[in-house]
């Protein structure tokens, strides 16, 4: 660092391989980042010659040349995390020697491509849906699917109080199909899948923006190669590092969901049932899209029937 610049806090530390800088702010937050003896805050400055103290390790920012970057084919039961005391975690698992972290994470369940690091300064450019970086999954569940699951599941599903984003899904087999996202809501394909009454039996991610799986087996890593570091790069190149407000943007959406509810509370209800009988109950595999429009026809038909009569 030149003697006469400063870096952000929460940057420092990311850079120095152990977090990334979300991660680093909620250890500023908590009280557990200090700059020359002082308790640091949210906002600080690192200037040449600080010294700057994590959960009581003294650290400093790798040169970007020396950074890490690897991509693991996780296996089912390995957990995204870096607490190295839970059980199963991938720190552990990898045991790579040094500072890593994964960007993003997968579930427990599920199994694939996965990005760690030491640069704590690329996660949020990847992950955040604003940017739009691709990550695509092959997914199986439970019982077939049909062309009008594939069309509701790429054009948004209700799950968490948002419409998820339109994505591109593809048909593979009788129960098994391709999704592309670009957003990372919690467990955001199994929500979406059971929305529709479907349980997903096997989920593997096989490709993050242009780095893929192959040759990489499972359970195995590999570092990536300078050109693949190179399109990295320059795919994230004008991307935002910077992740809105969820607390605000939930609270917005709540509301709005809220007022909705109170306008047409039975009219909601009565989507709701017919959308989930639409594609699939769980209760009765046997039902399906066109089976909702024949009741919806058959509906308008009594109702019309009513209406003569009267």
């Amino acid at each position: 660092m030149d003697n006469s610049s400063s870096i952000r806090l929460n940057k420092y530390i990311s850079e120095s391989g152990i977090c990334s800088r979300r991660e680093a702010d909620k250890y500023i937050e908590s009280g557990n980042v200090f700059i020359n003896g002082r308790r640091a805050k949210m906002g600080d400055q690192v200037r040449a010659g600080d010294r700057v103290r994590v959960n009581g390790n003294e650290i400093e920012p790798r040169a970007e040349e020396d950074a890490i970057y690897i991509l693991f084919n996780k296996p089912v039961g390995v957990t995204c995390t870096t607490d190295t005391s839970y059980k199963g975690n991938i720190i552990s698992y990898i045991n790579y020697g040094e500072r890593i972290f994964p960007v993003g994470r997968l579930d427990k369940d599920s199994q694939g491509l996965i990005i760690l690091t030491s640069n704590g300064d690329i996660v949020n450019k990847i992950l955040r849906a604003g940017n739009d970086h691709e990550k695509e999954y092959v997914v199986t569940v439970n019982k077939s699917i049909n062309d009008s699951f594939v069309k509701a599941m790429s054009n948004g599903v209700p799950i968490l109080g948002v419409n998820t984003k339109k994505c591109k899904v593809e048909a593979i087999n009788a129960n098994t199909f391709k999704i592309t996202l670009v957003q990372g809501l919690n467990r955001q394909i199994r929500r979406m899948c059971e929305y529709f009454g479907y349980e997903v039996v096997r989920l593997e991610r096989v490709r993050i923006m242009h780095l893929t799986l192959k040759g990489i087996p499972l359970g195995e890593y590999r570092e990536i190669k300078k050109a693949e570091l190179d399109e990295l790069f320059r795919m994230i190149e004008k991307s935002k590092s910077v992740i809105e407000k969820k607390t605000s943007v939930s609270k917005k959406e709540s509301t709005v969901g809220d007022k909705k509810k109170m306008k047409s509370t039975s009219g909601s209800k009565q989507k709701s049932s017919s959308k989930r009988g639409g594609l699939s109950s769980g209760r009765d595999n046997k039902t399906s899209f066109s089976h909702k429009k024949s009741n919806q026809k058959t509906k308008k038909s009594r109702s019309g029937s009513r209406g003569r009569r009267r």
